[in-house]
């Protein structure tokens, strides 16, 4: 999509709801296979208000509303990186009214992360529909003596027994999981620095109290261009929209290398398969439409609109990839 399309965000946004609106989904079928009765619809979100998750979100919700004629309500659940939103719709009824969405901990990651779940992540739901996905970044403060991955693999090993830290926003978060994944495949042993908060991580990072750092690229650009932070690289496959200046890792010689905070929407399990196919195709329709693909990229987000066949095919890899990475990591489950 060209520059120039997110340029028109503002405008965009607020044609999206006309653009939905069409007869196109609206006549499906829909009026059939809805239950009658109560109309309101809940996504569930795992994280707050505000975030770029609940934006997420609130775009699903809206492109739901439009294709049902369902209030689908955004309801920010928080905990254990998702696991009480999980939770929550995994109990719920199957009928289409509550909905998740969900992110790579729920899809993939805290099953290994935490000892117990009250839910499985593929058997207690049905996979709807993949939404996005976002980068991460791997930034130095600018006194770190490393300018490209290549510097940082060579100092760290220069070392020896004394170790590098680094920082992200949590044992268990994406950026954790980013570098040690990182670590494993670039031969190299830096010591985590866990945050409670991205804010208390940006802090520090800022002052120079951690030196490396790994975590949603979005919120670092704004250093970055101004000099505050320094990027080495981003996580995704290949050269992220919004930042195509900084390489990847798999530019170093990393190979497959690719690790995404990415987002999806499920359903509690035992949904009728034409409800969900329909629910899977709005979201997937929906996710082309201009204004909303301007709304996604404004977020640094990326728009991957894929059906529930193709959601469960990726969950399934992301899931082999992760148990491999998580298990030479020796991390201890929380």
């Amino acid at each position: 999509m060209p520059n120039a399309i997110c340029r028109r965000t503002a405008i965009a946004t607020g044609l999206a709801a006309g653009m939905l609106a069409g007869p196109t989904l609206a006549r499906r079928g829909w009026a059939q296979r809805l239950r009658p009765g109560d109309r309101t619809a809940r996504l569930v979100v795992p994280f707050a208000a505000g975030g770029t998750t609940d934006c997420v979100a609130r775009t699903v919700a809206e492109i739901l509303g439009e294709a049902t004629g369902w209030n689908f309500a955004t309801e920010n659940r928080l905990g254990g990186n998702g696991n009480v939103s999980a939770e929550l719709v995994a109990r719920a009824a199957p009928d289409g009214r509550t909905l998740l969405l969900g992110h790579i901990g729920t899809g993939a990651t805290n099953q290994y992360v935490y000892k117990y779940l009250p839910y499985d992540n593929m058997e207690s739901f049905a996979p709807v529909a993949m939404v996005g996905s976002l980068a991460n970044v791997l930034v130095v403060h600018p006194t770190f003596p490393c300018r490209s991955i290549a510097e940082l693999v060579a100092h760290c090993r220069s070392l020896q027994a004394r170790k590098v830290g680094y920082g992200s926003p949590g044992k268990g978060s994406v950026g954790h999981l980013t570098m040690e994944y990182m670590k494993g495949l670039l031969d190299i042993d830096l010591a985590p620095l866990s945050h409670r908060s991205r804010s208390s991580l940006t802090k520090e990072l800022l002052a120079g109290n951690v030196p490396v750092a790994v975590d949603n690229l979005p919120a670092y650009l704004p250093y970055i261009r101004s000099g505050a932070l320094r990027a080495l690289a981003v996580s995704s496959a290949g050269r992220w929209f919004s930042a195509p200046d900084i390489p990847t890792v798999a530019e170093y010689g990393g190979g497959a290398f690719e690790s995404t905070l990415w987002w999806y929407v499920a359903a509690p399990a035992g949904i009728r398969r034409a409800l969900l196919r329909d629910l899977s195709d709005a979201i997937v329709t929906g996710l082309t439409a201009e204004p909303i693909v301007c709304r996604m990229r404004s977020l640094g987000v990326l728009e991957t609109p894929r059906c529930a066949e193709e959601l469960v095919a990726y969950m399934a890899a992301e899931d082999v990839k992760w148990k491999k990475v998580i298990a030479a990591a020796r991390i201890e489950a929380l």
